[in-house]
């Protein structure tokens, strides 16, 4: 399987140098102008992360071999590369672009015959591209993914011309496939578009038409992403993603059971379900809540459409996490659907951006602070066990000491089980980006810095108020019928082992997973002392016996049981 190139390690330019370079040079003059492998970096957010696992899917039917790329760092022979990049903010531009010079330098170097450039940083800057990065060899945007074996492999003179519409294009210029939009590329691949829009919420337009099925996961086997829709209809002052992938477009029912039947098939037991703003799903192709009749079917129907798939595929279990909701758009039908259908998570992934009237009207939010007590209050109430996950933005143009304030109020009296902090960040092209030019209304990068500080200390103050709560439910004493029990999916196995305590467990093998409220990579975990040997995917019933800062304790219930023996008198 492939490897993603995380985040935090894109400054790392795997450039081979010394002996392994020369000899790489030589291997590579040596070799022909075929590609038959190739190393992928996928960058970004989750939805990014489908469109690599299908491009290196569409890749591998056509018989490249991937090789993982933190392999390829360590000198692996390797044809082409692949970054598929982020172009959200400005720091995920200046990553992006770090990891594209570093695979251009290995280029130069002789150690491959080809630099891809993929993603949402190509279809945002295609103009700029080859002016930051000169080298790149070909560039697919967020509507192409289809193209990616013909930009990895390269194009011959005679396709460049057939394809080309002006003398440019035929020339030697990197080849480039950059729909502007869904409805241009679904014309391009001969769809009728006819009365189609991509206005959205209008009931009429193209849908989701990409297939997402065929995927080369680089998730591990027990979880995966299951997109739901593509595009956002808000229009947020702050943000690029409507600009870049577009207005919302659902993908059919039809083609999402499919999907999760296959993903379970394959052996994921939860599935999470993303898109720009889930809530609103169905709204563009006329199955949303508000078309009302019986085509009004929406975030519900396609609740129980997955939870079906298990049971199509034969799974009892399993687990379904609902992420990237839109607060405005949370409807009780909503509410109900994920507190009666079966393998919903009493999870939500819900950012709020913030808590002041002033800053959600500036930021275009379409909400108060009222409405949105007023739907976590519902959300609690209905939802037995409710975890809820938020996300806020510190230093919008025109934030005030208190609008903070309010912020910083309304953080403690929801005492939120997961939140995120994001200090504000200028975006050329948006609302937001115009406010911050107004020197009245700029915040200073150290007052950014200030608010999120404080914000994250006080969540952090709360978290582990929370899990210390938690632990001390459970009495070393009374092991078997004190602490709080709950499923774990296990993730990983850890390399150091835990260590026997009084009461508690004779130590054994660490593993890290999670709890129904942790999700993946975002966060906290839940850490399993065990003497039996535990598997990546294995879901343990454990008792909930110590809390790290955020991070939680356990050791699985069947361990905690004493069995009791009495002498037989005669």
């Amino acid at each position: 399987m492939a490897g993603t190139k995380k985040s935090k390690k894109a400054g790392k330019s795997g450039v081979l140098t010394g002996a392994r370079a020369t000899a790489a040079r030589g291997a590579a003059s040596r070799r022909d102008d075929s590609i038959e492998s190739v190393a992928f970096v996928s960058l970004g957010c989750p939805k990014n992360l489908v469109d690599s696992e299908k491009m290196l899917g569409l890749l591998a039917e056509d018989g490249i071999s991937p090789v993982p790329f933190d392999v390829a760092e360590q000198g692996e022979e390797v044809d082409a590369i692949v970054v598929n990049t982020c172009g959200f903010l400005e720091a995920s531009k200046d990553e992006s672009l770090q990891v594209i010079h570093d695979a251009i330098k290995r280029k130069q170097a002789g150690q491959i015959k080809r630099v891809v450039v993929a993603g949402c940083l190509v279809q945002r800057h295609r103009a700029k591209m080859l002016e930051w990065a000169p080298g790149i060899d070909a560039m697919v945007g967020v509507f192409d993914r289809d193209k990616i074996v013909e930009a990895v492999r390269g194009i011959t003179q005679a396709k460049r011309e057939a394809r080309a519409k002006s003398a440019a294009e035929a020339s030697d210029r990197p080849a480039y496939w950059i729909a502007a939009n869904a409805l241009v590329a679904a014309g391009e691949r001969g769809m009728k578009t006819t009365g189609l829009t991509v206005n959205g919420k209008d009931g009429k337009g193209i849908g989701y038409f990409e297939d997402d099925s065929a995927r080369m996961r680089l998730t591990p086997r027990h979880y995966a992403y299951l997109r739901i829709s593509e595009g956002c209809n808000q229009n947020c002052a702050f943000c690029t993603i409507p600009s870049i992938r577009g207005k919302m477009r659902s993908k059919p029912l039809e083609k999402i059971a499919a999907e999760a039947r296959e993903l379970i098939a394959d052996g994921a037991f939860e599935l999470h379900l993303i898109g720009q703003d889930t809530t609103s799903y169905g709204d563009d192709i006329g199955q949303g809540l508000g078309a009302g009749g019986a085509g009004g079917r929406g975030l519900p129907e396609m609740l129980r459409v997955v939870s079906k798939a298990f049971d199509e595929v034969g799974v009892k279990d399993g687990w379904v996490r609902l992420m990237y909701a839109y607060p405005t758009n949370f409807s009780d039908a909503c509410i109900e659907a994920i507190a009666s259908t079966p393998r919903v998570l009493p999870y939500i992934d819900m950012p709020l951006q913030h808590a002041s009237d002033r800053m959600l009207s500036a930021m275009r939010r379409n909400t108060t602070r009222k409405q949105t007590e007023a739907l976590l209050e519902k959300l609690r109430r209905r939802v037995p066990g409710m975890t809820i996950r938020t996300t806020f933005i510190s230093g919008f143009p025109g934030e005030t000491e208190q609008d903070h304030k309010e912020l910083l109020d309304f953080v403690r009296e929801q005492n939120f089980e997961a939140l995120g902090v994001f200090e504000y960040s200028h975006e050329p092209g948006t609302v937001a980006g115009t406010m911050e030019q107004d020197p009245k209304l700029a915040v200073s990068a150290a007052d950014k810095a200030r608010r999120r500080g404080e914000v994250m200390a006080l969540q952090q103050e709360l978290a582990f108020a929370r899990q210390r709560k938690i632990a001390e439910e459970f009495d070393e004493k009374r092991p078997g019928t004190t602490g709080r029990r709950v499923d774990v999916l296990i993730d990983s196995t850890l390399r150091s082992h835990g260590k026997a305590t009084s009461g508690v467990g004779a130590g054994g093998g660490l593993y890290q997973g999670r709890t129904s409220g942790q999700a993946p990579q975002i966060d906290s975990v839940t850490f399993v002392q065990s003497k039996a040997k535990l598997s990546a995917g294995e879901l343990v019933r454990c008792t909930i016996v110590g809390a790290d800062g955020y991070d939680l304790i356990a050791v699985p219930v069947d361990e905690l049981e004493k069995k009791v023996s009495l002498k037989v008198m005669r």
